[in-house]
């Protein structure tokens, strides 16, 4: 296969180097050069994920009902992605190309030592790392003041390609460290099933071509028991009118958009597609998430097997690729 350069420049420029954009931000450009001709989009497959929510433009004429809301259907999966796989106001600090890139959230280099540090880990005295997550000065994007739905506490569809090398286990959510980003994922599915580990637990026999549903929040992981709870958010056996549902979904952090798109994860790109059709409803601001509450919820054993955050799939740019936004 080709080899692939990555050119930064500005935005006026890039009529004359002759390839195709892979995203711009703050007046800059990253643009994905072929050194042995250019990649082949996808043809013949919808409307793909992750996007610009901010951008509504796409040209994909592949058309399908949105699927029910998230309290009609039942809960199949919970995951996360280190970064966001999406880029929305609350979360456009480029974090480079690649399964381990995506975006951040704004705020993250304004952490103190003690939000950087994991419970139980010694506190450092030096200024905080930009590895993770400078953003030029701007915290505007991560929401301080978040709620729970009004659900309460009754009684993410990306594939899972791991991302990182980190251990699975010992009590801690690996591949994730306080200031990084996460891009969390609640998959619901219109099959009758029990929630499980992976797409799978979102089909069965029975219901192998299903409507599927991602709601979706950006979280900044952060070191402080005043932020929110991840296991306010979690599957603990809860149903609702018949259906699984997570104990609440966050709210406050604007109001969801919503779309057409696929499946995520890193082993999709723009010449490599998702076959599955999925309604996106990504929430446009971070909020802070306290991790020691993550690594409850690995330790806990929680039905999903996640014990680990995944990797992200690049940004889709390429408007035959992208359905319009509504």
């Amino acid at each position: 296969m080709s080899g692939i350069t990555f050119f930064i420049g500005s935005p006026a420029i890039l009529p004359f180097v002759v390839r195709r954009v892979a995203l711009c931000v703050a007046g800059l450009c990253w643009l994905a050069l072929t050194t042995g001709g250019a990649l082949a989009l996808c043809q013949d497959f919808g409307p793909q994920t992750p996007r610009n929510i901010s951008n509504v433009y796409g040209r994909n004429a592949v058309r399908f009902d949105f699927a029910p809301p998230s309290t009609e259907m039942n809960l199949c999966n919970i995951h996360t992605h280190t970064n966001a796989e999406h880029m929305g106001p609350g979360f456009s600090v480029y974090a480079g190309p690649g399964e381990n890139g995506g975006f951040r959230c704004s705020g993250g280099s304004r952490l103190t030592p003690m939000e950087l540090t994991r419970p139980g880990d010694p506190v450092p005295s030096m200024d905080h790392d930009s590895d993770h997550g400078s953003d030029h000065g701007s915290d505007s994007g991560t929401d301080h003041a978040v709620t729970r739905s009004s659900t309460g506490h009754d009684s993410d569809v990306g594939d899972h390609d791991m991302g990182h090398d980190s251990d699975h286990g010992g009590g801690r959510f690996a591949g994730v460290e306080p200031g990084d980003t996460i891009e969390v994922h609640w998959v619901y599915t219109s099959c009758t099933i029990n929630p499980g580990p992976g797409l799978g637990s979102c089909l069965s026999s029975s219901c192998a071509n299903p409507q599927l549903r991602v709601e979706s929040q950006v979280f900044l992981v952060v070191n402080d028991p005043n932020a929110l709870d991840f296991m306010d958010f979690a599957y603990r056996g809860t149903m609702r009118n018949g259906l699984h549902q997570p104990r609440s979904l966050p709210t406050g952090t604007g109001n969801p958009v919503v779309f057409r798109g696929s499946t995520t994860g890193p082993s999709y790109t723009q010449e490599t597609c998702s076959p599955l059709q999925v309604t996106w409803s990504v929430r446009p601001r971070c909020a802070r998430l306290n991790i020691a509450t993550l690594d409850e919820w690995a330790a806990s054993g929680n039905v999903f097997e996640e014990t680990h955050s995944h990797g992200v799939r690049q940004l889709v740019t390429a408007p035959e690729l992208l359905a319009p936004i509504e």
